[in-house]
């Protein structure tokens, strides 16, 4: 481990990441100096939040606006906040400077103790880090659930014991910034083009992805979803021991569904392990395959199979993804505001067995929308839009044939869902999965599917 003791480390970013980090730091005898370029953060604010952490007045420097060189002097390390992009102009030059560059996952694996999972992949990783974590919390003593999830490592990490096991959360703007960070068992769930905004090319976000086994061996276990390029193709040089899962097709070795069953084959021998219909309480094939990953994550961290699936059908769905909310007149309603990107919105899609009035549309993160509008399938009967992107996303449905006529433009988002009341009729769905961030209109994701539910259970 690093000894940070009497060092000068800067801290960029001081949302809830950053002043995790920089606690951390401080009772770890460092001397942090916390940065942010937003020149309305509250200074004072960030210091009685530190000060109520610490439990004592706290030494760090806050500095707040435009960026000075000079506090990079005697530097020895500099933790970036996720939203922090390792090109920023002024981490390069940190880095020119010879200063070492860590994320706030970096940092709290330094001074964490015990067993790590890791889980990353462009969708599914909360729900699939959730599920790990409640299979592990009926089955050891001491465990936490922590990143990317929203409860920072950096907080958990003085808890931790030899025997804690810890189920992470990564996302890749996470993974740019690992040293040793090492997982005994990680798994990738999926890759597709997402963020490119922030990485640039899909080969920069593949790499990022990947970088979850950069410290593993054979000993260690990486679970991979076959059915997805990128990661059927990793699995061939992952430095892990590799287990895969398919949605689509048996597996001589791995989990595999077929049917209503999932199942696991291992040295030539094949177990039933649950029905999806009556076992789980989850929909959805994208569904099918993170109850698949979790099983295999939690089986290579030790778990008996009996208590895994015992914990498996107690599971209730994580909030904001593919979330049943009520039932108005006939017409089901679901909440799948976590559907940021178009691979998740697709599997949103994919998991509605009636028509469906969908709401779409949000910031543009540089996506295209071709493979979500062919998704639909003769499912979709209105698509209502909203936010920066829903010119782009009308241009597109109408070159891949969904007719004018159903598409209905809203400003707001209230009279975006009273669009949706009016014209489901019952057995009819209203889908909220935009395939878009919620920045512009929503502070974030929870808030817009809050929102959502607030308003169908006041109908």
């Amino acid at each position: 481990m690093t000894d940070l003791n009497g060092k000068r480390v800067i801290v960029a970013g001081l949302g809830k990441s950053g002043i995790g980090s920089a606690v951390l730091l401080e009772k770890n005898g460092a001397l942090p100096v916390l940065y942010d370029g937003n020149e309305k953060t509250d200074a004072q604010a960030v210091k009685r939040e530190l000060e109520k952490r610490l439990g004592a007045p706290t030494r760090a420097e806050l500095v707040i606006g435009e960026f000075p060189k000079e506090i990079t002097k005697g530097a020895e390390l500099c933790v970036l906040s996720p939203g922090v992009p390792v090109d920023a102009d002024f981490v390069v030059y940190i880095k020119e400077q010879g200063i070492r560059v860590w994320g706030e996952i970096e940092l709290a694996y330094q001074y964490a103790n015990g067993t790590v999972l890791a889980i990353t992949g462009t969708n599914g990783k909360t729900m699939t880090t959730s599920l790990v974590g409640q299979i592990m919390e009926e089955y050891f003593d001491s465990v936490y659930i922590v990143g990317n999830i929203g409860n920072p490592y950096t907080e958990a990490a003085p808890l931790m014991t030899r025997d804690t096991v810890s189920v992470a959360e990564i996302s890749s703007f996470q993974l740019e910034t690992i040293e040793d960070f090492h997982p005994k068992v990680s798994a990738i769930l999926n890759i597709t083009p997402d963020h490119l905004n922030r990485h640039h090319t899909m080969e920069n976000y593949v790499a990022a992805k990947e970088a979850v086994t950069l410290n593993q061996t054979k000993e260690d276990f990486c679970i991979l979803n076959y059915e997805n390029e990128y990661t059927r193709d990793f699995g061939k040089r992952a430095p892990a021991s590799v287990v895969y899962f398919s949605s689509a097709r048996r597996l001589d070795n791995g989990l595999f569904y077929e049917g209503e069953e999932i199942y696991l084959a291992k040295d030539k021998k094949v177990q039933r392990l649950l029905n999806v219909k009556t076992d789980m309480k989850l929909v959805g094939v994208c569904n099918i395959e993170n109850v698949m990953a979790a099983i295999g994550v939690s089986m290579c961290a030790g778990v008996p199979m009996e208590n895994i699936l015992a914990t498996i059908k107690r599971f209730e769905a994580v909030e904001h993804r593919i979330e049943y909310v009520a039932t108005k007149n006939g017409v089901m309603y679901y909440n799948d505001s976590k559907a940021t990107n178009t691979d998740a919105a697709i599997q949103g899609i994919k998991a509605m067995d009636r028509p469906t009035v969908l709401i779409g549309g949000g910031y543009d993160k540089g996506s295209g929308y071709d493979d979500w509008i062919s998704a639909f399938d003769g499912k979709v009967k209105k698509l209502v839009l909203i936010g920066q992107t829903r010119e782009a996303i009308a241009e597109c449905a109408l070159r891949c044939g969904f007719p004018k006529e159903n598409i209905i433009f809203e400003d707001e988002f209230e009279k975006a869902l009273d669009a949706c009341v009016r014209e489901a009729v019952p057995g009819d769905a209203v889908l909220l999965s935009p395939a878009c961030a919620s920045w512009g209109m929503f502070p974030n994701y929870e808030v817009r599917g809050r929102m959502f539910k607030e308003y169908v259970n006041a109908l």
